[in-house]
């Protein structure tokens, strides 16, 4: 039981430290350039990276990023 506790006790805790090192933003525009450009804008302005993860369509686009350090 202890070890039960133990591996759990340490899943939670590095799930909780990778989570400090990415950020999720979103954007939302009339255009694929114009989505991404608002997304490259908040990165710049926190100094990060940034990776698109998601991007759909219909009658706008809305995408979705993560920020790195």
């Amino acid at each position: 039981m202890n070890s039960i506790k133990t591996f759990v006790a340490v899943a939670t805790f590095s799930l909780i430290s990778f989570g400090s090192f990415a950020q999720t933003i979103t954007a939302t525009a009339g255009t694929l350039d114009d989505a991404e450009a608002q997304i490259a804008a908040q990165a710049h302005k926190s100094g990060d990276s940034y990776r698109i993860t998601e991007a759909t369509t219909k009658n706008c686009v809305h995408m979705t990023a993560e920020l790195n350090k």
